[in-house]
């Protein structure tokens, strides 16, 4: 019951947007399913994790803290889109003013919809034991997601929303046959063997190794490309440079691990049929190369939120080095999970209060942004501190235990490739954002004072990222162990 009041309550909601007319009445119903949907996950913690067997739905650790990221990651967007909607709006009504345009708020009721129905399906997403079930879920994902990143129906944005619908579609189409794999697999069964997980991992070493091989294959190229993976990277740019910031936040923090858990899910049976060495070797080049490649495209960036787009590449190479590593290293990927969400949430936010004040993304015509704006520059340049692996934020922690898991297994090529990724990833983001934050103005700069509502969520989410840099809470780590092993990591 309580998963279906997870999946159920946004879905009625965001149709319930389009009915009720005013801004206040749909800003009022976005928070509050936020709040709701943030305080049933709080309650999951609360309740003993035990999945039925056979059962099509269900919560296990690795569900619940890939759920817990994205409902506080929701809640968060929610909040500061309450007040992305309300400048909008403004704007919008002076440029229909001087066009002579009749004012319509149809263009709120579309981004608090679909933003509500992009919560129930990557909710169903992350609560799916059943792999059809999944991948039925992260093709809904595309479908709320898509009328988002071309809300602003600007040519470049609809272009990106198009790429993004097409190569996911092919993706996720790669993944579906994945899944006819896994079935012929498991066919070869002496006993009857559904694609629920409890019943392939039970069943697994008895399943076909040849199929299961090719199915992996298609899984990891299918839900790696809406996961960000080099080389099926290519909507993802302009995808997250494109939509609302607020959007940003949720697409890279929040959906790329809708895509992930496809793949954990692939890897666990893999795992299960004593075929985790065939996996975790692909997954490890597919996360080196991500890294290396993502490394190499930031350097020619000028778009400061196209940089934090193939930011979001290296870090889902990285997730997929620890998984494929397994262990420690898959340990750390867990954690690098929850913090590479909160910090890369967090600075797409202050890009979008950037982008508020300069009206531009480059690079170079938004410096002296200390002195324009000083909360949100202190915030972006914590956040880029965080994303970059300093200390004392979390990804330190994360990105350390899996060199450490890298140097245990003996995967010394693999460590010195991933450290040296990591070197050029922080130069090139500092030197970019130093400019920004620190360089002359062309002009006589103004001190703004930002709203309220677009620094509050940023200071909570600040302070995730340095408390989990300073300290892990025992509750969260026993969640990560349980979570690595449910992917088979450990």
């Amino acid at each position: 019951m309580l998963i279906w009041m997870m999946i159920l309550m946004p879905v009625m909601a965001g149709l319930l947007s389009w009915v009720i007319r005013g801004f206040v009445a749909r800003s009022i119903l976005l928070v509050v399913t936020a709040s709701v949907h943030a305080g049933l996950v709080g309650w999951v913690w609360t309740q003993p994790l035990t999945p039925e067997a056979h059962a099509w739905l269900g919560i296990d650790a690795l569900s619940l803290l890939f759920l817990s990221v994205t409902s506080g990651l929701f809640l968060v967007v929610a909040v500061y889109s309450v007040g992305y909607l309300r400048r909008e709006a403004v704007h919008r009504v002076e440029r229909d003013f001087e066009e002579g345009v009749l004012f319509s708020n149809a263009p709120e009721a579309r981004f608090v919809g679909c933003l509500l129905l992009f919560l129930a399906s990557m909710t169903l997403v992350l609560v799916s034991r059943h792999l059809g079930l999944l991948w039925m879920a992260v093709e809904a994902t595309t479908l709320a997601s898509a009328p988002l990143i071309g809300f602003h129906r600007h040519h470049r944005s609809l272009e990106a929303t198009w790429k993004y619908l097409l190569i996911c579609s092919v993706g996720i189409a790669l993944a579906l046959l994945g899944n006819f794999f896994f079935a012929v697999a498991a066919s070869h069964s002496e006993q009857t063997v559904h694609l629920t997980l409890s019943t392939l991992l039970s069943h697994a070493p008895a399943l076909n190794t040849t199929w299961l091989k090719a199915g992996f294959l298609l899984c990891l190229v299918g839900y790696g490309t809406k996961m960000g993976l080099v080389p099926m990277h290519t909507w993802l740019p302009d995808a997250h440079s494109e939509a609302p910031s607020a959007v940003s936040a949720l697409l890279s923090g929040a959906l790329l691990n809708c895509a992930f858990m496809g793949i954990l899910r692939s890897h666990s049976v893999m795992v299960a049929a004593h075929l985790g060495r065939f996996s975790g070797d692909l997954l490890v080049g597919f996360g080196l190369l991500s890294i290396g490649v993502a490394a190499a495209l930031m350097i020619v960036q000028t778009d400061y939120k196209r940089m934090l787009a193939y930011s979001s590449v290296e870090h889902m190479g990285i997730l997929a080095l620890g998984v494929g590593l397994g262990g420690v290293a898959g340990y750390g990927a867990m954690l690098h999970t929850v913090n590479h969400s909160v910090t890369k949430a967090l600075l797409f936010l202050c890009a979008g209060n950037i982008l508020a004040a300069y009206q531009t993304k480059e690079i170079q015509g938004t410096s002296a942004l200390i002195k324009r704006l000083p909360v949100t520059a202190v915030f972006w340049l914590i956040g880029i501190l965080a994303i970059t692996g300093s200390p004392p934020f979390g990804l330190f922690l994360s990105e350390l235990t899996i060199l450490k898991g890298a140097v245990q297994t003996g995967h010394w090529i693999s460590a010195g490739l991933y450290l040296l990724g990591l070197g050029m990833v922080f130069v090139v983001m500092m030197r970019a954002v130093l400019a920004m934050v620190f360089g002359p103005a062309p002009s006589e700069t103004i001190m703004q004072t930002e709203p309220p509502d677009s620094v509050w969520p940023l200071l909570a989410l600040v302070a995730v990222v340095l408390g989990l840099g300073l300290m892990v809470p025992a509750g969260l780590d026993r969640v990560l162990h349980a979570a690595a092993t449910c992917g088979g990591m450990l």
